[in-house]
């Protein structure tokens, strides 16, 4: 399993980035997908998910109507638009998935993180 992100950068207050998620390894349109910012000193925080269809989407209510998340299963990706950014939005964001696995005669959940992205919001 990989997944792979980029699309971040330095952008001023107001600005737009539109981050990517390349995944592999693994059914991508089986399963649901989300985004995890992580700013120095803090936890990784759920910020938007995405069903396994992309027909429902969740976001934290301090993006809701910032940043819009889509998928698109033919090339096994991930995005995250996101406008409006502000300086609290800085961190570094985390893809995620986590794969139902056939373990022990049974079923375990294994989590998979991306290396990270860095997004940067100053003037």
């Amino acid at each position: 399993v990989q997944l792979v992100e980029s699309g971040g950068g330095l952008v001023q207050p107001g600005g737009s980035l539109r981050l990517s998620c390349a995944a592999s390894g693994f059914t991508f349109s089986g399963y649901g997908m989300s985004w995890y910012p992580q700013a120095p000193g803090k936890d990784r925080e759920l910020v938007a998910a995405i069903s396994s269809s992309g027909a429902n989407t969740n976001y934290l209510g301090s993006v809701k109507g910032r940043f819009t998340i889509s998928r698109d299963n033919a090339k096994n990706t991930v995005n995250l638009q996101m406008n409006s950014l502000k300086p609290e939005d800085t961190a570094v964001y985390y893809c995620y998935v986590r794969l139902k696995v056939r373990r022990g005669g049974g079923y375990a959940f294994d989590d998979y993180w991306g290396q990270g992205t860095q997004v940067t919001v100053s003037s």
